[in-house]
């Protein structure tokens, strides 16, 4: 019972979510071309610099198994799940929200590159699969 309540659970957040990533995601595709050098998304995606990155929108911080997170994400992030806004938050300049982590990207400046890259990586499932 519990485990069918936590997949419902998990299918109300995955429509919540998808609901709330207001950008293009094709356009995303294009930015996310600046992220896929450390990290990887959809069917067969593997860690690489940084963790793979399916299901990340409504994911806890730090729960990508075989991924080893900077010690200040795992502090930081106790009890905190990516969402859009704690993503668009991070993308700006990851080191203000987790300032001796492991991330080096600078950041995202323009807010539709932001918003169009979280709605990007929201279509992706746990699994790699897309909606």
């Amino acid at each position: 019972m519990q485990r069918l309540l936590m997949i419902a659970g998990t299918a109300l957040l995955a429509l919540t979510v998808h609901a709330s990533a207001e950008g293009d995601p094709a356009k995303g595709e294009k930015v996310f071309k600046k992220c896929a050098a450390c990290h990887a998304v959809g069917e067969g995606a593997k860690n690489k610099v940084g963790p793979e990155l399916n299901g990340i929108v409504g994911r806890p911080w730090g729960q990508v198994e075989g991924y080893k997170y900077s010690k200040p994400l795992i502090e930081l992030g106790e009890g905190k799940v990516w969402d859009v806004e704690m993503l668009d938050i991070y993308l700006t300049k990851p080191k203000d929200l987790i300032p001796k982590g492991k991330m080096a990207f600078a950041g995202l400046r323009k807010e539709q590159d932001r918003d169009n890259v979280i709605a990007y990586l929201a279509q992706f499932n746990a699994d790699g699969t897309t909606q």
